[in-house]
């Protein structure tokens, strides 16, 4: 079973991903902010992560930059998923090192779809 680590500050945003990722087959573990996240990365590397921008502790872009440069870091696949949609942000994300980019709200479908864009499905 594939593994997604949910990262995200809202309790509520991180348990609607946590159903629909797992009504795909997806084993989920959840962090609140990009530091959380980068030490359970250290401890086992995902094979994906939904990843939000805005967060306390260290926001979703320093986490990613941080994740592509420890080792084994470059594998997990990375769906920035946020209310930050303008193009400056998406460039910004995608040379960080995310494999694609979800706008909030999202639902079922729309995470269905990038996971499969992805190859995660």
């Amino acid at each position: 079973m594939k593994q997604c680590l949910v990262v995200d500050d809202s309790r509520v945003i991180r348990k609607v991903a946590r159903r629909i990722l797992e009504e795909l087959a997806f084993e989920i573990d959840e962090a609140a902010d990009g530091q959380e996240a980068l030490n359970r990365c250290k401890k086992s590397m995902p094979d994906a992560i939904l990843l939000d921008w805005n967060m306390p502790v260290m926001n979703g872009i320093d986490f990613l930059r941080r994740l592509r440069n420890e080792p084994g870091g470059t594998i997990p696949i990375v769906v920035f998923c946020t209310t930050e949609n303008d193009l400056e942000h998406i460039s910004e994300a995608m040379l960080a090192g995310a494999n694609e980019y979800v706008m909030k709200p999202f639902d079922g479908d729309i995470i269905q779809a990038k996971f499969m864009e992805v190859g995660l499905l």
